[in-house]
C-alpha cells in the first residue's frame, strides 16, 4: 500500500467508485493510526464523513476493506510498471518499483503494512491474501531477473528468495524507527542483485554483509 495516509479525508460527492475509493482512504487512515484490529467500521465511517449504513452498501466487513485495499495496492502497481516499462529496460523498471515501494514509502504505511503482517498470523482471509500477494511478487521478480541475468549461472528462484528478507527489514525499519533511511539499505540490495543476475550467490559464503563466492 504506497498512498499517505496522514492527511485529513475531505467528504465526498460523485460515483460509486469515487466513494468506494474514500472509503479505503479512509480506512488506511485508521488503521496507520490505530492498528487494523482495534479499527472498527464505525471508525471507518466516522473518517469518511459517512454513515455506517452507507459504509455498508460499499463494503460489507473490515475484512473486505483489506481485500478492497490490496486490489487497489495491485492495480497501481501494475499501473506503475506500465508506465516505467514505457521510458524504461528492465534494469530501470525493477529500480523504480523498488524506488516507489521502499525509498519513498512513509513510515504510515509502513506501519499499516507491518500491522497487517502480524494481523495475517491470525486471521485466515488476510493471511491467504498474504500469500496471494506474495506469489505475485516471486512471480514478477522472477520474470524480471531471468530478463536481467549476465550468466547462465544465475538463480532467478534463489535470488529472489535471497532478497525477499532484505525487503521485508526495510518495511519494518521503515515502521520502528522514525528517523531510519532506507537507502544504504537500497545499495546492498543492488549488490545482490548484481551478484545474483552474475551468477556468484552461493548458500553459506558471507562476505561483507553478502552471500557470494569466494
Amino acid at each position: 500500500m504506497t498512498s499517505s495516509v496522514s492527511s485529513p479525508i475531505p467528504a465526498v460527492r460523485g460515483t460509486a467508485s469515487a466513494r468506494r475509493g474514500h472509503i479505503l482512504d479512509a480506512a488506511e487512515t485508521c488503521f496507520a493510526r490505530n492498528g487494523f484490529h482495534p479499527t472498527t467500521m464505525q471508525d471507518i465511517a466516522r473518517e469518511a464523513r459517512m454513515s455506517p449504513g452507507n459504509i455498508y452498501r460499499y463494503l460489507a466487513s473490515k475484512e473486505a476493506v483489506v481485500v478492497a485495499l490490496a486490489e487497489r495496492d495491485r492495480e497501481r502497481g501494475r499501473a506503475l510498471i506500465a508506465e516505467l516499462e514505457k521510458e524504461r529496460d528492465p534494469r530501470g523498471v525493477f529500480e523504480g518499483v523498488i524506488a516507489r515501494f521502499f525509498l519513498e514509502t512513509s513510515r504510515d504505511v509502513a506501519i499499516l503494512r507491518v500491522d497487517l503482517w502480524s494481523e495475517s498470523t491470525r486471521n485466515p482471509t488476510i493471511a491467504a491474501l498474504k500469500r496471494r500477494q506474495e506469489a505475485e511478487r516471486r512471480e514478477w521478480m522472477i520474470e524480471i531477473f531471468t530478463k536481467l541475468a549476465t550468466s547462465p549461472l544465475c538463480d532467478p528462484a534463489a535470488l529472489c528468495e535471497t532478497i525477499s528478507p532484505l525487503l521485508k527489514g526495510m518495511i519494518v525499519n521503515r515502521a520502528i524507527s522514525p528517523n531510519y533511511d532506507p537507502a544504504p539499505s537500497v545499495r546492498l540490495l543492488l549488490d545482490i542483485v548484481d551478484a545474483g543476475l552474475a551468477g556468484q550467490l552461493k548458500a553459506g559464503k558471507a562476505c561483507k554483509g553478502r552471500t557470494i563466492n569466494e
